[in-house]
């Protein structure tokens, strides 16, 4: 559920005030609004080449100001949030808020950064940028649509006292009016779960759910299933599995990619085993099929944007060229003089920084040999005693093992052990979600499946490599004794960010761990790293199988 699809009403309604509010009617050259404007929504592409071509054309400031507000919210909508937040704030810089005929157009601009924000999960700007919305709102419909977003933003945030306390406001004024009371009275009954796990939200849900089955409200509904869904989860799976359901549904009847993959992921922590296989291949498909997109997008309307450019450039450069022949000669020398002083200059920073940064990874070089000094005795653990009994598992496992890559192993494990407190730290070219994957799948075999959920690069992108190389000792670890104790057939890590924290969750189906076990050193090696990162575990002991909880804050890692 995209925030940006809410401000598709408000933004169109606000530019029409722009529109019908301008003092003096002004004609527009060619290329004009009303061209992008076609195309709008419906082909993104096209409709951006044209606001484009206003926005560095066209000479009334106001026309300057919507073509950016226009191409910002597409760039937005197509998962180009740092684009779109750079169109916007160029907006901003056309408008005068003085104006009458502009502050349709500023809370607009005010919303849809609001939104920007939401979506990179920077909760205090966005409640600024829609607190600022609401200055230049006239319209009480446009006024629900900024607090409804403001709420939620303080629900996401964790704030759910605010929350609450601005859907008591809107439930009360939506009185009346069908799908606003629905969409208020559902994250109302939402965030007052949130807040307290006991409260009884099915109720409020069930009623929200019903007016947007009988007012035909699809994206509603949507939503409703999604609440519903995360409610039951805990208190009656099978709700929660029934939910997540219909949400799979309306989402492929929107034909809403983003929407349809938060139902397969649900679907896939709560599905039994023999339907995991298909939703986890369709949520991957989609997943790489939005990526592949978002990235499309960013590049067709940075490709836009430079054509255009070079195009003025060029222009540009002919009138200049035409307009000084005569001092053609002196800007050469002019040009070259600037050239030779500026690659002076460069060289001269780069030898500094050059000095600097040798300097740098000298003290670097010496503060890791102490610290790997500290180390060795958890390396051998790491590389002799996890290293053997990988290959054990080769031999156990697999039907034929050819003798020639044993041997091999055995002698890089050799090698490794016998210099090993004389290791050398490396930065491996293999992405860190990729080798995580190669880890985990290595301990799959035919009497043992392995599901990874949720491990991509944008998630390992918050983590330094210190963090890094202790998650995956510790995935390691627990993988080794699952394969050593737990009997399991089946096992699941599935990886989250959530509230500044990233999230590992991992399961299996095997025999469990008694609460009275004491832990050997793999488990203590496992319990020391993961306070290293500032982080936190619990084991559960369901009647079949383990689950193990681990987070860490981002903050410690970055």
């Amino acid at each position: 559920m995209r925030p940006s699809n809410i401000i598709l009403t408000l933004f169109l309604g606000c530019l029409a005030a722009c529109t019908s509010n301008r003092e003096v009617p002004q004609p527009v050259p060619a290329p004009t609004l009303k061209k992008g404007e076609s195309y709008f929504n419906k082909n993104n592409d096209s409709a951006f080449y044209y606001f484009n071509q206003v926005a560095t054309e066209a000479t009334d400031s106001l026309d300057i100001a919507m073509a950016y507000t226009y191409m910002g919210i597409i760039q937005a909508y197509e998962g180009d949030h740092y684009g779109g937040q750079e169109s916007l704030l160029k907006s901003l810089n056309y408008l005068d808020e003085y104006k009458k005929e502009d502050q349709g157009c500023l809370s607009s601009d005010y919303h849809e950064l609001g939104n920007v924000c939401l979506n990179l999960k920077n909760y205090d700007a966005a409640i600024d940028y829609y607190q600022k919305a609401l200055k230049y709102i006239k319209d009480p419909d446009f006024e629900a649509v900024a607090l409804n977003s403001i709420a939620l933003t303080y629900q996401k945030k964790g704030d759910y006292d605010q929350a609450i306390n601005l859907y008591k406001s809107l439930l009360a004024k939506s009185k009346g009016k069908q799908k606003e009371y629905a969409r208020v009275l559902s994250n109302y009954a939402r965030t007052k779960w949130l807040k307290d796990s006991a409260y009884p939200a099915g109720t409020e849900l069930q009623q929200a759910l019903q007016i947007r089955k009988d007012s035909n409200d699809i994206r509603g509904l949507n939503a409703s299933y999604a609440h519903l869904s995360d409610f039951y989860t805990v208190s009656s799976p099978d709700s929660a599995l029934y939910y997540a359901g219909k949400r799979y549904e309306m989402a492929r009847e929107m034909k809403s990619p983003d929407d349809e993959v938060e139902a397969l992921s649900k679907l896939i922590t709560l599905s039994p085993t023999n339907l995991l296989k298909s939703y986890f291949a369709r949520y991957q498909y989609l997943t790489d099929s939005i990526q592949t997109a978002k990235n499309a997008a960013k590049n067709q309307f940075a490709l836009i944007r430079y054509e255009a450019a070079k195009n003025k450039a060029d222009n540009l450069q002919l009138q200049k060229d035409n307009a000084q022949k005569k001092t053609q000669l002196v800007v050469q020398r002019f040009i070259l003089a600037l050239t030779i002083l500026f690659f002076i200059i460069a060289g001269i920073v780069l030898v500094l920084r050059y000095r600097r940064r040798r300097q740098q990874i000298e003290l670097a070089s010496r503060q890791a040999i102490q610290e790997h000094q500290l180390k060795t005795s958890q390396k051998v653990h790491d590389v002799v005693a996890n290293g053997l009994y990988r290959i054990m598992a080769d031999l156990e496992y697999k039907p034929a093992v050819d003798k020639e890559q044993l041997i091999d192993k055995i002698e890089v494990l050799y090698e490794r052990s016998r210099d090993i407190s004389y290791e050398h730290s490396t930065t491996s070219v293999t992405p860190f979600h990729a080798k995580i994957d190669e880890l985990l799948q290595s301990f799959g075999s035919e009497h043992i499946k392995v599901l990874i959920v949720g491990n991509g690069p944008l998630l390992w992108s918050r983590t330094n490599e210190q963090v890094q190389h202790e998650i995956e000792h510790i995935l390691q670890e627990l993988m080794v004794n699952m394969k050593k104790h737990s009997q399991a057939n089946a096992v699941m890590i599935k990886f989250d960010y959530h509230q500044g924290r990233v999230q590992v969750l991992y399961t299996d189906d095997g025999i469990g761990i008694s609460p009275q076990v004491k832990y050997g050193n793999g488990l203590q090696n496992t319990e020391n790293r993961i306070k290293r990162i500032g982080g936190q575990y619990t084991f559960e002991h369901p009647a079949k199988g383990l689950k193990i909880h681990i987070s860490f804050p981002i903050a410690q890692s970055s």
